[in-house]
């Protein structure tokens, strides 16, 4: 017997996973890694800085509640609009799964019920009503009850007299609640038309992304068009743009950067200067909104 059929054994019956029994010093759940640079990140120091890579600057997405908690003066009083308006599975509709079973598990996964939060609260003292998507829930789509909330939330500006703003971060409308999805776009235009009568200040805000139902109705027409760094906007996707029209789109297409040179967005800025900006053009509209009705 050769000294290799003597080891053999040996080396068979030894654990494959043996230099992986000492246990980690680091807990786990406090790293992640940036999409874009593919940096390892502490969690905390994500968190800090609002989902924005503090290594190459990529704009990570930001729940819609988290979004408006710091969109908002934290001393404020935040008044959620609509929490009690929830979807119903108006038409039964069931792809590989039923409606209300991904309704569960996006309402487990965000804990919110569903894609839509809408606060009314102050932004540097200046009272507002802001509305901000959650991409988490079932891709940020529009539905029913992101129609009503949205609705509802105009209706209190319009009562106060006070400006509306919105966080868009969309696929657009939801497939499930068909025909009803659909009638969101007119709901929520005709909704901002009426924001536009009375002269009130509607700004539109996109986040990455900003697609379908939602771009091609309200997310369009704001008085200012602000985006995010980076944010990927557009109606339909780009490969689905490419296949249509055969031929290739040129680089950056659908970013934020590419739209404000084409004049479809006004300003891009950084998360942590979006509050700043915010306020800056609020303070502008309002008061040339009171010149004009001096």
């Amino acid at each position: 017997m050769s000294w290799l059929t003597r080891i053999l054994p040996k080396i068979a019956s030894k654990p494959a996973d043996a230099e992986n029994k000492k246990k980690s010093p680091i807990p786990a759940g406090l790293w992640t890694k940036c999409p874009k640079c593919d940096q390892v990140l502490y969690k905390e120091e994500l968190d800090d800085s609002l989902q924005v890579c503090p290594k190459c600057g990529h704009h990570l997405r930001l729940s819609g509640r988290k979004r408006l908690d710091a969109f908002l003066d934290w001393k404020g009083v935040h008044e959620e609009i609509g929490a009690d308006v929830r979807p119903v599975d108006t038409l039964g509709f069931v792809d590989s799964k039923s409606y209300p079973t991904r309704l569960e598990a996006s309402q487990g996964a965000t804990k919110e019920t569903d894609a839509l939060v809408v606060m009314r609260g102050e932004l540097r003292r200046r009272p507002v009503v802001a509305a901000a998507f959650d991409f988490a829930f079932m891709g940020g789509s529009m539905g029913s009850v992101v129609g009503e909330r949205f609705a509802l939330g105009v209706e209190r500006a319009l009562r106060e007299n006070i400006p509306f703003v919105t966080f868009t971060s969309t696929g657009g409308a939801r497939m499930q609640e068909g025909m009803l999805s659909l009638m969101q776009m007119a709901r929520t235009t005709a909704a901002i038309n009426r924001v536009k009568e009375k002269g009130l200040p509607y700004i539109s805000i996109f986040t990455d992304p900003t697609t379908g139902g939602v771009s091609a109705s309200f997310a369009m027409i704001g008085d200012i068009h602000i985006a995010e760094r980076g944010a990927m906007i557009g109606f339909a996707g780009k490969r689905v743009i490419e296949q249509t029209i055969r031929e290739k789109l040129p680089e950056g297409f659908q970013t934020a950067e590419y739209l404000k040179e084409h004049g479809m967005v006004d300003i891009v800025v950084e998360r942590k200067n979006l509050k700043e900006t915010v306020d800056r053009v609020l303070r502008l509209l309002m008061d040339a909104r009171l010149k004009k009705s001096a």
